[in-house]
């Protein structure tokens, strides 16, 4: 990977990783990463779509570190490759943006077929764990470094119908609060983003006919602010967005 130095930017000289970069959440927070003066690792499932993520970003300035990898097959392994990678190619980690997720569609729990219920479990909490999990010596390292989990309301979430979705929404809350608690002396910082609905594929497909929500775009400054060095007045907390 090559860099372009920034001469500003909230996030400059900060290595970032952002996780589900290909989707629409990831890739508006990669590009307003890069225009802030990031060095950017994009980790997503699709190499096509990260290569479009690419293109965005290089138009900033920076040209990402690109790491094609489908977290629900990935090991810890896999991820603690991926940390040594960073590691070696780049020196440092500043921060982790987790915005993958994994959702099929509004279904009783009774109909549910037992490996998507796993699978939503898996990718949106177990695998988010297992790869922070493996960036935190590099984050330790850091003078400042941040976590970020991009998250959905509990409350909706919890309604019925969205299986192992809203558990592992409900689940990433007790994960905030336990790893802030752990991490509350150290230079690691760890913040929950309560999203607000927002106009993205997977919302589509809880609601079909609605095109209510917001632009991505009107999300993403709050995800620049977390993985920044000012994010620390919402160190150990869920922000919630309004809607």
């Amino acid at each position: 990977m090559q860099t372009t130095p920034h001469a500003s930017g909230t996030l400059a000289g900060r290595v970032i990783l952002i996780v589900g970069a290909q989707g629409g959440l990831g890739a508006a927070a990669a590009v307003a990463c890069a225009a802030q003066g990031a060095s950017l690792v994009l980790l997503g499932r699709s190499p096509r779509k990260l290569g479009a993520v690419y293109d965005a970003c290089a138009r900033q300035g920076s040209e990402p570190f690109l790491y094609p990898l489908d977290l629900e097959g990935a090991t810890p392994e896999d991820l603690a490759a991926l940390a040594e990678r960073i590691g070696s190619e780049l020196g440092a980690l500043h921060g982790v943006l987790h915005c993958a997720a994994e959702f099929r569609g509004l279904t009783p729990l009774e109909q549910t077929d037992p490996a998507v219920f796993a699978r939503a479990i898996h990718v949106n909490l177990t695998a988010r764990w297992w790869l922070t999990q493996a960036c935190l010596p590099l984050l330790r390292a850091a003078e400042d470094a941040a976590v970020v989990f991009a998250m959905d309301d509990p409350a909706r979430v919890g309604e019925a119908y969205w299986g192992g979705y809203g558990v592992a929404h409900h689940g990433m809350v007790g994960l905030v609060s336990m790893l802030h608690a752990e991490l509350a002396s150290s230079h690691v910082r760890v913040s929950g983003l309560q999203l607000p609905p927002m106009r993205t594929a997977l919302r589509g497909r809880a609601y079909a006919d609605d095109h209510q929500g917001l632009p991505v775009d009107r999300v993403v400054p709050a995800c620049v602010h977390l993985l920044s060095a000012a994010g620390a007045d919402h160190r150990g907390d869920i922000w919630k967005l309004p809607a």
